[in-house]
């Protein structure tokens, strides 16, 4: 890639389409030989906890939005036979729009990016682009938004991902590297004052969603000390002490992939407590644990480590170059971020199990997917497109694919195309595992919303 000129990169991209024409990408039909989605989930569930799955089911059962976000390897498997420009870069490999969000930099801004990469694996750029897409028209019929607009919503994102590609191109290797899409930025994206207060306000919800804060919520004082407040199956205090001595070892080995200065942070703080934690919708069933530690003073530290499997990608893509699942993870993370936590670190469980640690909460937030107005779906559309060109421009070659996608709509309107279609994919899939579910087929369990 240095060997060229940013002219020639330029160029080749362009020579691209003779290949693999940019209204290619519109196109999405389920061949005769798609396998059953119900079979790809059902393999997905392989080696998670058996007695959570129901749970998984249950979340995803909820709506067509719901079932998207919970079944990656099924679209992973469908974009592998879709139209790709053969370009490569670091992708997230579950790019939905609510795996976009803000978070804390070490320095403690506020900044908009990426924020989900249990997926992540070196992949075609366009698998991102046309989750993302997808999954804006999904969310926007889920509002009731008519099919044109949700259409318009997918365009919006693909030509902000283009407009942005492009200038990123332009930049040095080093101005990407310091790019940062700040929550300023997403204040100053609003038309009026009304909106901007509004997302002022959510900025400043964001700022108060701190570990400090979750603490006395979600754990008691028992005996002198704080342990976690059980609430099974989603929170189960782990007591075995064989669990709590692998723990400590594997603790001990996430350790060591801490520089030398947050080590040092590290070892201020013992561990106090431990529980299994079920998150999110496709993570459901994968082992997931909440780490409560405190430093002499009781003020808390919590982690979550969380199991990393091998991504969706990888049976369709380039193979994992790393010696476990975590550090996968943890690579992609700060490939693709603009800043990432300073406790990012992976580990080899004891149980034979990889995986990767984060704080539990550090000024975290996504925003809802209902009862959002279809202006403010399409602002933030434009944003996520904004965030994942400078992401792809870190991790691959932002000119080679800013040439193959030209300054013309014509890759836009084939990507809104292709939302559409696969939201209506999406929705079969969805009313397949509702038939599933009365045939018996799966077992499902309900949550109280």
């Amino acid at each position: 890639m240095n060997s060229l000129t940013f002219a020639e990169r330029l160029q080749a991209g362009k020579a691209l389409r003779q290949q693999v024409s940019r209204a290619s990408h519109g196109i999405w039909q389920a061949g005769k030989h798609r396998r059953d989605p119900i079979d790809v989930l059902e393999e997905s569930n392989m080696g998670r906890l058996t007695e959570l799955t129901p749970i998984r089911y249950g979340r995803m059962l909820r709506n067509a939005f719901s079932f998207l976000r919970g079944a990656p390897a099924v679209m992973a498997s469908d974009l592998a036979g879709a139209a790709t420009s053969g370009v490569i870069v670091q992708a997230c490999g579950d790019c939905h729009l609510v795996n976009f969000g803000l978070f804390a930099t070490p320095e403690r801004n506020l900044i908009f990016d990426v924020n989900d990469f249990d997926e992540t694996l070196r992949a075609p750029w366009e698998w991102d682009l046309k989750r993302l897409a997808a999954s804006f028209v999904v969310a926007g019929r889920l509002n009731g938004f008519s099919d044109k607009r949700c259409a318009d919503l997918a365009a919006a994102a693909a030509r902000s991902y283009r407009e942005h590609l492009r200038e990123f191109a332009e930049m040095s290797p080093l101005d990407v590297f310091y790019f940062r899409v700040n929550a300023t930025d997403l204040i100053d994206s609003e038309p009026d004052a009304k909106s901007r207060d509004a997302k002022a306000q959510m900025i400043e919800k964001a700022r108060n969603r701190l570990g400090t804060h979750l603490f006395p919520k979600i754990t008691e004082e028992v005996n002198g000390r704080r342990q976690f407040i059980e609430n099974p199956p989603i929170i189960t205090r782990v007591t075995d002490e064989a669990h709590v001595r692998i723990i400590r070892q594997g603790l001990a080995e996430y350790r060591d992939t801490l520089s030398e200065d947050r080590r040092f942070v590290f070892d201020r703080y013992r561990l106090e407590d431990f529980a299994r934690r079920v998150v999110g919708v496709g993570s459901v069933g994968t082992r997931c644990y909440v780490a409560l530690l405190v430093c002499d003073d009781q003020n808390p530290l919590l982690l979550q480590i969380k199991e990393a499997r091998l991504s969706v990608l990888e049976p369709f893509a380039e193979k994992c170059p790393y010696e476990t699942q975590g550090q996968r993870v943890v690579t992609g993370q700060r490939m693709m971020q603009a800043a990432s936590d300073i406790f990012l670190g992976w580990l080899r469980g004891g149980d034979g199990h990889d995986y990767y640690v984060r704080q539990l909460r550090d000024m975290k937030f996504s925003i809802p997917v209902e009862e959002v107005h279809s202006d403010s779906l399409e602002r933030y559309a434009k944003v996520c497109g904004w965030t994942l060109a400078r992401a792809h421009a870190k991790g691959g070659d932002a000119a080679t694919i800013s040439g193959y996608l030209g300054r013309s709509e014509k890759f836009d309107e084939a990507i809104s195309l292709f939302a559409v279609a696969y939201a209506d994919q999406t929705e079969q899939d969805h009313a397949a595992l509702e038939k599933a579910k009365r045939d018996g087929r799966i077992l499902v369990c309900e949550e109280d919303l």
